[in-house]
Parts: C-alpha cells; sequence; structure tokens
C-alpha cells in the first residue's frame, strides 16, 4: 500500500464505469485510489482501515487526509483531499459531522467519486439529524458523488483485494460465491466472521447505513452484474423504496443469482427497536412475507440460517422437482429427518417400485429401502455401499436432489478413515446426476482442511448441521417451484370509476365482477319484506342497511331463521326499533332479506393496502378461526389460481375444506376462482380503497356465495 503515483493512465473514475452499472458505483466499490480523511493513529478505526487495506494488499493508492499534516501510518498526510492533486476515486470519512459540509466541498474540488460515512449523528437521532443528513446528501447529488451511509462501517471487495471497512477483516477463505449486503455494520462484522468460520467465501460485503444515497437496492443491482456472486445474502431492518426494491430483486433472479434475506420487524418490540437504530419505519410483517412469494425471496430467521442457506444457493442453485431424499448411517438419524421435514412441508417422496426395486440389489438383507434410506452399519465395513445406494437413488423421477450426512472431520486422520468414506459419498454424488449436499449431523465448524478435503473429493459440504441444512435445502426447492409459475400479471391501481357503500351496494358490485352473491332484496316497509321472503319460499335473515353500520350484530341489526309472513313483519319492525334507539343519527337504506344458509363452511376474504407495499389479500376459515385462532393466509394482489390453491393449503383448518366428519367437500378450484374475482375486484376500486371484506364467503352444497361485504375508504371512515 503505497502512496506513490501510479500509470499516468490512471484517470478520475467518478462516472459510470462499464455498460449497465449503476452510476457511480464502480467508482465507489472498486476504487483504484482511496482517500482516508480524518486519519489519525489514535483511532481504532482508522487503525483498522488500514490494517484491512494492507491485510488484502491493496495494490492502489491510499492517501492519508488529516489538516495537521504530518506523517501518519508511514505515508506523509495532505490536509485536504484537493492537496493531493491526484485523482482519488473513493474517500472514508472519519470526521465529526459537524465537519462535513467543508469536508464535501473539499471532496468536490478534488473530483471524489465516491465516499464512505463512519460517522454518525444523522438521521438516526431524530428531525436536526434529519436534516444535517439531507444537506449533505443534497451536497453529494449536485457534485456527482455517491455515498455510503453515513453511520455506516463500509464495504468489502473481497474479489478485487479493496476493503473501506472500519472493523478487522479477515482475508476470505474458500471459494467466494456469496455476496452480504447489510443495513447494519455490526451484524455484518458478524456476519463475517461467520462465513469464515463455515468456510463460506464473500465476493463482497456492503453495509448502507442510513441509506441517505445508496440503498440496498443500488447495491443489489450491483452485486447482480458481478460475475464471481452466486447468490446474495440481506440484512433489513426497513425498506426505504419498495418499487426500487422489488425490481433490484427482479435485476438478482434475472442474472440468476438467488437472494436470501433476514428481516426484523416481526414483533412490536423489534420494529420500536429498528426505528431507533436506522431512523426509518419497519412495514406489516406478514406482507413482507406475501412480498417475498411474490418476489421469490427466501425469508430466514436467524444469523446462522442466513449465510448457510445462502452458501448452498450459491453452491447448488434452486432445486427442481418434487422433493428430497436423505441418507445416513442411522436409524435414528432418518426419523429426526422425516419429523423435521413434515414440520417444514418438505416432500420426502415415497420410492418409486423401481428404485426400491434396485435399492434392494446393492443393500444388504438388513436395511429396508426407504426415503430417509439408513444404509446401516453395514457401510462401516463397505464403504461402497454408499455410492451404489445414491446412485439407485438418484434415478427415481421424484426426487430433486439428495444428501448424505456425515460429518467433515476438522483433520484428517492417520488411517485416512473420513477420506475413505467421503471418496465414496463423492462417487455416489458424481454418479447421480443431480444436486448433492453433505450435511454434518450438528451444527459445526469447518476447517480449511474440511473444505479442501470435501472439494477435493468432489463433495458439496456444509457444517449448518441437518437442522439448517434441511431448512435451506426446503428454500431450494420453493425457490426452483417460483421459478416454474408464471406470475399474476400486473395490475396499476387507477382511481375506481364507483365507490360501494354499503353492504348490498359491496355485494351488488362484487357480483359485477364474477363473485357471486347470496340473493337478497333491500325492503323499506314491513309488507315489503314479507313479501319478498314469501316468493323465497325459505326461512330468511333480516338485516340492517346502513352504511354507518359496519357490526350489524351490535346494535340488534340482526335476526336469523324466520319463516311466514307475521314472523318476518314483526322482525323488520323489531330490527328498526332496536337500530334506531341504539343509533338514532345512522343513515338507513332499509332492511335486508336474505335466505337462511344452512352448513357449508364459512371463510373470510379480505384486503388490505400497506402503504408500503401496496394492496394485498387474506384468506381464513371463519367464526374462531380467523378471529382467535389467527389462522390465515396472505399475499399481495394480484394473484392466479394458483396462488390462492396454495393460500387454502397453508390454513391450519383446511381439512374443513375437504368434508371433515362426512361433511360435504368444498370445491377448491371453484373456491380458488372466486377469491381471485374478489381480488380483481378490490384492485378495480383503486388506490382509495383501504379494504374490502367479504365475511362470510360461505362454500356450501348448493355453490358459493358471498353473504356479506364491507369497504373501508381512505379518508372516508367506514362504509
Amino acid at each position: 500500500m503505497s502512496a506513490a503515483p501510479l500509470a499516468d493512465a490512471h484517470g478520475p473514475r467518478s462516472a459510470p464505469a462499464r455498460d449497465g452499472e449503476p452510476s457511480g458505483l464502480e467508482a465507489l466499490f472498486n476504487p483504484r485510489s482511496i482517500a482516508l480523511v480524518g486519519a489519525t493513529e489514535r483511532s481504532v478505526w482508522s487503525i483498522a482501515a488500514v490494517d484491512n487495506l494492507r491485510r488484502f494488499g491493496f495494490s492502489g493508492k491510499v492517501h492519508m487526509i488529516n489538516p495537521k499534516g504530518g506523517t501518519i501510518f508511514g505515508s506523509e498526510a495532505a490536509a485536504t483531499c484537493s492537496a493531493v492533486g491526484e485523482p482519488i476515486d473513493a474517500a472514508l470519512l472519519m470526521v465529526p459531522e459537524s465537519k462535513m459540509v467543508e469536508v464535501f466541498d473539499d471532496l468536490q474540488n478534488a473530483g471524489v467519486g465516491g465516499v464512505v460515512i463512519l460517522s454518525g449523528g444523522f438521521a438516526e437521532t431524530g428531525h436536526d439529524g434529519k436534516q444535517r443528513q439531507q444537506q449533505i446528501a443534497d451536497k453529494a447529488k449536485s457534485a456527482g458523488i455517491r455515498m455510503l451511509g453515513p453511520n455506516c462501517l463500509g464495504f468489502a471487495n473481497f474479489v478485487a483485494g479493496t476493503p473501506i471497512w472500519t472493523t478487522q477483516l479477515r482475508r476470505p477463505s474458500g471459494k467466494a460465491q456469496v455476496a452480504l449486503v447489510s443495513q447494519s455494520g455490526a451484524l455484518a462484522s458478524q456476519l463475517e466472521q461467520f462465513a469464515h468460520q463455515q468456510r463460506v467465501g464473500l465476493t463482497h460485503m456492503i453495509s448502507t447505513g442510513n441509506e441517505a444515497d445508496v440503498q440496498v437496492a443500488d447495491a443489489i443491482e450491483y452485486l447482480a452484474r458481478q460475475p464471481e456472486a452466486k447468490a446474495i445474502a440481506l440484512f433489513l431492518e426497513s425498506v426505504r423504496d419498495p418499487l426500487r426494491f422489488e425490481r433490484a430483486i427482479s435485476t438478482a433472479h434475472a442474472a440468476g443469482k438467488p437472494v436470501v434475506v433476514l428481516k426484523v420487524g416481526a414483533s412490536e418490540a423489534s420494529a420500536k427497536a429498528a426505528q431507533a437504530h436506522t431512523g426509518s419505519l419497519v412495514g406489516n410483517d406478514r406482507v413482507f412475507d406475501a412480498l417475498c412469494r411474490k418476489l421469490g425471496l427466501s425469508r430466514v430467521h436467524s444469523l446462522e440460517e442466513l449465510i448457510v442457506t445462502t452458501d448452498l444457493f450459491a453452491r447448488t442453485g434452486a432445486l427442481r422437482g418434487k422433493g428430497l431424499a436423505f441418507v445416513a448411517m442411522s436409524g435414528g438419524m432418518c426419523e429426526i429427518v422425516t419429523d423435521q421435514a413434515d414440520r417444514e412441508g418438505i416432500a420426502l417422496p415415497e420410492l418409486a417400485p423401481a428404485t426400491a426395486a434396485a435399492l434392494r440389489e446393492v443393500l444388504p438383507p438388513l436395511a429396508t429401502p426407504n426415503n430417509p434410506l439408513d444404509v446401516t452399519g453395514a457401510a462401516m465395513v463397505e464403504p461402497e455401499l454408499i455410492a451404489r445406494s445414491l446412485k439407485a437413488l438418484a434415478q427415481d423421477p421424484d426426487i430433486a436432489a439428495l444428501s448424505f450426512v456425515f460429518d467433515a472431520p476438522a483433520k484428517e486422520d492417520a488411517r485416512g478413515f473420513a477420506r475413505r468414506f467421503i471418496t465414496q459419498i463423492g462417487e455416489g454424488f458424481r454418479g447421480a446426476g443431480k444436486p448433492c449436499v453433505m450435511l454434518s449431523h450438528t451444527f459445526s465448524g469447518v476447517s480449511g482442511e474440511a473444505r479442501a478435503l470435501t472439494e477435493e473429493l468432489g463433495v458439496t459440504y456444509s457444517g449448518g448441521g441437518v437442522r439448517h441444512g434441511l431448512h435451506a435445502l426446503g428454500h431450494l426447492l420453493r425457490h426452483g417451484a417460483w421459478r416454474e409459475r408464471l406470475p399474476a400479471p400486473p395490475m396499476a391501481l387507477k382511481p375506481g370509476s364507483e365507490r360501494p357503500d354499503g353492504e348490498r351496494a359491496v355485494l351488488d358490485f362484487l357480483a359485477r365482477h364474477g363473485v357471486p352473491i347470496v340473493p337478497a332484496h333491500v325492503a323499506r316497509s314491513a309488507d315489503d319484506a314479507a313479501a319478498f321472503a314469501r316468493d323465497l319460499d325459505a326461512a330468511v335473515v333480516l338485516k340492517i342497511a346502513s352504511p354507518d353500520i359496519q357490526h350489524k350484530t351490535e346494535v340488534g341489526g340482526v335476526l336469523l331463521n324466520l319463516r311466514g309472513d307475521d314472523a318476518v313483519r314483526a322482525g323488520y319492525e323489531q330490527i328498526m326499533q332496536r337500530v334506531q334507539a341504539a343509533k338514532p343519527d345512522a343513515r338507513i337504506d332499509g332492511i335486508i332479506v336474505s335466505p337462511m344458509r344452512r352448513g357449508g363452511v364459512e371463510l373470510f376474504v379480505g384486503t388490505m393496502r400497506d402503504p408500503q407495499w401496496g394492496p394485498s389479500i387474506a384468506v381464513g376459515l371463519g367464526g374462531v378461526f380467523v378471529e382467535v385462532l389467527k389462522d390465515t393466509s396472505l399475499r399481495l394482489l394480484p394473484i392466479t389460481e394458483s396462488d390462492a390453491l396454495d393460500m387454502l393449503g397453508e390454513l391450519r383448518g383446511g381439512k374443513l375444506l375437504d368434508g371433515f366428519r362426512g361433511a360435504p367437500a368444498v370445491d377448491r378450484a371453484s373456491l380458488a376462482k372466486v377469491i381471485v374475482a374478489i381480488g380483481k375486484a378490490a384492485l378495480a376500486l383503486g388506490p382509495d380503497l383501504v379494504s374490502l371484506e367479504i365475511n362470510p364467503l360461505l362454500a356450501f352444497d348448493g355453490g358459493i356465495e358471498a353473504l356479506d361485504g364491507l369497504t373501508v375508504w381512505e379518508n372516508a371512515g367506514e362504509h
């Protein structure tokens, strides 16, 4: 590392360096010259930054900048960047926030292309800090400077040997294929250490901090264009620009790079913590889950899962097929795998007769052809059983990938015991013609020798253990299935031409959009109600019709199972008296008369508009399942019939749809069509719709009918 001049051909790189590259980011993330502004040998940040550059063997120029001048880390310091008199691609700013504005004037004069701002004291501190942050963001934009931070630890380009990072880093070990983007610099440091422990090679690590300029989306788009990164790991606290984020994920997937995300905000407490940490708000967590399904994001819930899952994505890619096959030398381990796969909804297909027959030819008599497969202790004496069993299993058409459970040793034993077994595992993997992974039994570190041994023998190995490994393989399967499916075509929210007000208007609107509704008549007199009930020739339900009353039962506005003229007339009068007493100022359109429905399954279908991610739809079973058990499934709109079927399949009470205890089964395909129609109807109402609820949507012997409907509008109260 030196501040000596480079070749004369070295010019400024503040402009985009390659076609299609996100503007200005090449100069920032792959600089040829770096200025450390505020460098001092008394600062732990400066010491770490310089040590990292030396450890990584950065071959470009490094300029020490300090207004006091002098010799810093063995180099003569300049008072300003402008005083250097040479091009500077990127600068690390380690100065107080109070000095930041004047520093940016100097950066502009020096033609610096990008900066990393370590300093805090900006948006994360409140209103005044936000104003200071906006001031420097405006300065950077006007100067054409890309800015990472403030309040961030920086980035490390492991591929180019270029770190601008302010805590100690290790040199990457293993083949670098995983890129990491984190809004928290401290957690990025922990993830980098854990990746090193697991011998997962990182190509890039980027911490975005307050994101005054460069956001997570910019980093993802940049990484999508780097050939070395095969998969991207994200740690998110919030997403500031949803549309840009969605575009970035699409760009990564189009480049064949799966994205795995760990996002906080699942609880109120963590949401508040994230707000204090970054000065931003956290969106609805269940809606973010729905976004992950829509975009093909694989969401995990721990730091370990983030690295293990992204690593397997990088080394095997998405899995396309029906399920997994597991092999172990322990019946107990096979039982553990079976239980965990069942809990996580991962298919372990029953073996085809031809596969079972092929296994009987190679297994000892005491072994049973199953999935998972226990090759028994006979493999200890005859390791070749492993390769033969794997090759036979791989022929099964329902198996997308195979896994063998075995621990790679931290250090090879003198007798070559582990090598003998892993050699057979590798031979079986090569003969399988399908993705294969060797998993450790328990979570364990991976030594350099273990990684070298498994790579030498052609084995993809993860030390994440069976639990995290199986969870990761489930993500690989689901992502493969997502890639096979056609997403619902996007629908822009246009101002709605209708604004249905009240239950009857809502149901009539739904009917015009293909949703079957219960026959009904709004009666404005007791005689009118009796006449309509007589025409139905059935027991009826009476409900108050009022745009000002949402919960009808709470004001005595519902009567059930009425039959005959006298009962209907009396019921009409009774409801009117109750409602007028409880809500004297409510607008009353009349009383709805509908046929009484018995039996069937009641469902809840509701749409809502999330302020960040837009409209979504929730489906659940009615009654206690929605109100107490919160048994619902959620997707972002629009959805397809396939999406709706998946939602029904996710309900814990879904067995009720299939004829529980002798009841008629619900036609799920027809129900899915109705759910899709409700979603389209909600989108047709435009962006002023906050929510549309159908509760209940009744599925019964005679078909499917919406029995009640409610809309809530922006700035208009409840209707």
